[in-house]
């Protein structure tokens, strides 16, 4: 360990020096020398010890301790960190009003939406809510097609008419802009798993904001009395809007508002508690057991919406506490570097490649042509129109198309 501390050391001098006599060469050679020479250095697997998640009608919970290798790691942080380049592009984009109308960022979350696809198969199904563009991409959509979708383009992921609450992928039922009406949808895909009986279960997202929903007590409700093998998450990033959980809610335990359904709080801040969580929700699921209600307590470093500041009911010193001390991404990358699981080279190389792939994503963003108006009915009915009713409706004239 020592030689390798003193060899990375003398890699950095010699990247240095470069740059001070400009000799490109040897800064590119040390480079290879780290990246052949280490490869095979790298801790492949590492254990760690995760928060304990607190429980309601459960007699034991998620494992606290969670297994990390080397390829999981690189692979979540660059899922993350690409999530919080596409949202900062989105805010930049929409203060240059090239995205209009509702946008609603998810940087601080990003924690939530890999966890939970790291602890689910890509067949099992997901449906949240309008903050929805870091769920899109895990889901499997490239970055290209939500960054189109939120200029209203023809590359976009719903073709430019959906918009950034208004994005699907397979398996994903997508943002929604009514608050708290994914809940029951989301009860009925999880209805349709087990009336198909193919083993998959539906995670069903909302926030601290949608919990007091009534249609969300229903859907608990029906969930619990057919089993239905389906995962309410509430995603509690502490504001719902620009009021506070305190003043919004008599009870703020959200994972115990399910009642007679087993409920588990989790640290969202962290991918390793949310994804352990996850999977052992999935499994209580699969095992015929029924529902289970989770939190997430997470945080948003954006306003609810680009219409809202997000100092106005916090500080300024209290959104940077928690950039500083609880970052999902920072804390991922300080796990990997300290147990020797990447090197900060390596880390920089796949940052300077995320932004590039931000920015090429940008730039069709914006140079990709609008969608025209002869495809305003397309993928509106999975068939032709049954009928034709007269002047029921104004664009009856045109073709709808599937």
């Amino acid at each position: 360990m020592q030689k390798m501390l003193i060899l990375i050391s003398n890699v950095y001098r010699l990247g240095n020096a470069s740059k001070n006599v400009g000799a490109q060469t040897v800064s590119e050679g040390a480079r290879m020398v780290l990246s052949s020479r280490f490869f095979t250095d790298f801790t492949p697997q590492t254990s760690f010890d995760i928060k304990k998640c607190e429980l309601h009608r459960l007699e034991a919970g998620p494992s606290e301790t969670a297994v990390l290798t080397r390829e999981q790691g690189l692979q979540y942080y660059r899922t993350m960190q690409t999530m919080r380049r596409m949202e900062l592009k989105a805010d930049q984009l929409y203060k240059q009003k090239i995205i209009r109308g509702f946008c609603h960022l998810y940087d601080g979350q990003e924690a939530c939406a890999m966890g939970i696809e790291a602890g689910i198969n890509p067949t099992d199904h997901l449906i949240t809510a309008y903050r929805a563009h870091g769920y899109t991409f895990t889901r499997g959509v490239s970055v290209r097609e939500i960054m189109a979708e939120l200029t209203g383009r023809r590359g976009g992921v719903a073709k430019g008419k959906g918009g950034s609450m208004h994005m699907y992928a397979k398996h994903f039922y997508g943002g929604n802009g009514i608050v708290g009406a994914q809940v029951p949808l989301g009860a009925g895909v999880a209805l349709a798993c087990q009336y198909q009986g193919n083993n998959q279960v539906c995670v069903a997202l909302y926030g601290d904001g949608a919990a007091n929903q009534g249609q969300i007590f229903e859907s608990f409700n029906m969930a619990a009395l057919w089993k239905l093998p389906c995962i309410f998450i509430c995603e509690n990033n502490k504001f719902g809007m620009g009021t506070s959980v305190e003043r919004s809610s008599a009870s703020t335990d959200y994972f115990k508002r399910g009642d007679y359904i087993p409920g588990i709080k989790v640290d969202g801040m962290d991918v390793l508690c949310v994804r352990e969580a996850i999977k052992f929700a999935a499994d209580y699921c699969r095992a015929g057991k029924g529902p289970i209600v989770m939190e997430l307590e997470t945080y948003r470093y954006h306003g609810h919406s680009m219409s809202d500041p997000g100092v106005s009911y916090r500080s300024r010193e209290e959104i940077q506490e928690v950039r500083s001390k609880s970052d999902p991404i920072t804390m991922l990358k300080e796990r990997m570097l300290s147990n020797n699981m990447a090197s900060v080279e390596e880390i920089k190389e796949m940052d300077v490649d995320i932004r590039k792939v931000i920015e090429d994503a940008a730039q069709f963003a914006i140079s990709d042509p609008e969608p025209p108006l002869d495809e305003l009915c397309n993928h509106i009915f999975a068939n032709d129109l049954p009928m034709e009713v007269r002047g029921t409706n104004p664009w009856v004239k045109l073709k709808s198309v599937s």
